[in-house]
């Protein structure tokens, strides 16, 4: 090739890049394949989630289109999650922790903004099932690697899990046990919907390919890491989605069938029976014994947090001053009652120390938006529903919706699920209307 035809060629090759570039369908492809990476790096990675929440950002602005995006940011369902952020910002002014503290209080909120625009985007993308697909297959084969460290602990990344309380069962290969629960317990029992409609279209092998990574999922969470948080949400949703989706009958047989073979994974799972016996036995040992433990810590936390509560009850004690008040409340004291957190392990008493009443209003107000907003028929709004319940039951013992792993795992699955769920709508009554043309 001469040097003229070679730099032709290369003056076309970037060429064809600056005009895939200008191409709207190729920059909307570039956000949902953003979104997609998000997904598939949740379950991995943190700082590689706040690679890929950058690059989606970066690939967003260029296709937003202002006046459509002012009316999508209108609707309550994403004005709350930017209230809830603004709340944070404005609690700064009155908490008495350093500025420090009280600015990286504002962090945890922060991701909440993140979700009005994947509402925005995902009601005008039709590939917001890419988002789910990549989830998925990322924690299974996360499952697959947390039963080869359950094997080999020394492979796992985490030394702490590979060689601490777990050993030598840990299964953890990143993360914790906590957010690989969640996770895949989210990933099982979302699978029920697409395999009883698989089902009832008689495509039984993709039904039965589905059923069996959920049943995957669920047999890891059973005999490698047991999470005690998922223990007691995944019956909830499990029972949410029979009453939703099945019918009466079907799901009495189901829920039967269900608590048969959780009996059968109790008496073949060891390690299951230990995890449950630890809601009893942590207990004891924080409160007659006074050690720290996970039930019993927790208690001493919602009591102490109840007591701050009360004391500031309206607009509580400002952004970032969880800490400086358990620090204040453990003068004097030992044990597990000297413990001092930034996070009381409950989502409405991380809210009511810092925000007061109007904080818990917000929250709450936010949920219900967010519960109303999947009330239809469809995928998307099964798996919405379940992320929003999911994250509202397992705020009873973490704040979840501050902590990472599971504050990106709502945001990411109320945005892209809730756009869906908007086009959906948006879509039904043009086709009523073609429908009334018609007769």
């Amino acid at each position: 090739m001469t040097e003229a035809a070679g730099r032709q060629a290369s003056t076309s090759w970037l060429s064809a890049i600056w005009s895939a570039s200008q191409d709207p369908v190729v920059r909307m492809r570039n956000v949902d394949l953003a979104a997609a990476l998000i997904a598939v790096l949740l379950p991995w990675s943190t700082t590689g989630v706040g690679i890929a929440g950058v690059l989606f950002l970066v690939a967003l602005i260029p296709t937003i289109e202002p006046q459509p995006l002012l009316q999508s940011v209108r609707r309550p369902v994403a004005v709350l999650p930017i209230a809830f952020v603004a709340l944070a910002a404005i609690g700064t002014l009155w908490s008495d922790a350093p500025w420090g503290v009280r600015l990286h209080g504002i962090g945890p909120a922060a991701k909440l903004l993140v979700l009005p625009l994947l509402l925005y985007h995902f009601e005008r993308s039709s590939r917001g099932v890419w988002v789910f697909i990549a989830f998925l297959v990322s924690c299974a084969l996360l499952a697959v690697v947390s039963g080869i460290v359950a094997l080999d602990p020394d492979l796992s990344a985490k030394a702490y899990f590979s060689h601490g309380p777990y050993f030598p069962v840990s299964g953890i290969f990143v993360k914790n046990y906590i957010d690989q629960g969640q996770e895949f317990s989210l990933c099982a029992v979302a699978l029920g919907y697409p395999v009883v409609t698989l089902l009832r279209d008689n495509k039984t092998k993709q039904a039965l390919l589905l059923a069996a990574t959920a049943l995957g999922l669920i047999a890891n969470m059973v005999f490698v890491v047991v999470s005690r948080t998922a223990l007691v949400t995944m019956p909830i949703m499990l029972v949410v989605f029979a009453l939703l989706h099945l019918r009466l009958r079907v799901a009495v047989a189901t829920l039967c069938a269900v608590t048969l073979l959780a009996a059968a994974a109790w008496n073949a799972s060891p390690h299951l029976r230990a995890t449950v016996d630890k809601f009893f036995t942590d207990y004891d040992h924080t409160a007659i014994q006074n050690n720290e433990s996970g039930i019993g810590s927790r208690l001493v936390y919602w009591n102490k947090s109840l007591n701050f509560f009360v004391t500031a009850p309206v607009i509580g004690h400002g952004t970032g001053s969880t800490r400086g008040l358990f620090e204040q409340a453990a003068v004097g004291e030992v044990g597990a009652r000297a413990q001092v957190v930034s996070n009381p392990h409950n989502q409405t008493l991380n809210a009511a120390v810092q925000w007061g009443v109007v904080g818990v209003a917000v929250l709450y107000a936010m949920w219900l938006a967010h519960v109303r907003l999947f009330r239809g028929e469809g995928l998307a709004n099964w798996i919405g529903l379940l992320v929003v319940v999911q994250n509202i039951f397992t705020s009873l013992f973490n704040s979840h919706l501050f902590d990472f792993q599971e504050g990106w795992t709502y945001v990411l699955g109320v945005g892209v699920a809730g756009g869906m769920a908007l086009a959906q709508r948006s879509r039904k009554p043009d086709q009523e209307l073609q429908i009334e043309k018609r007769h």
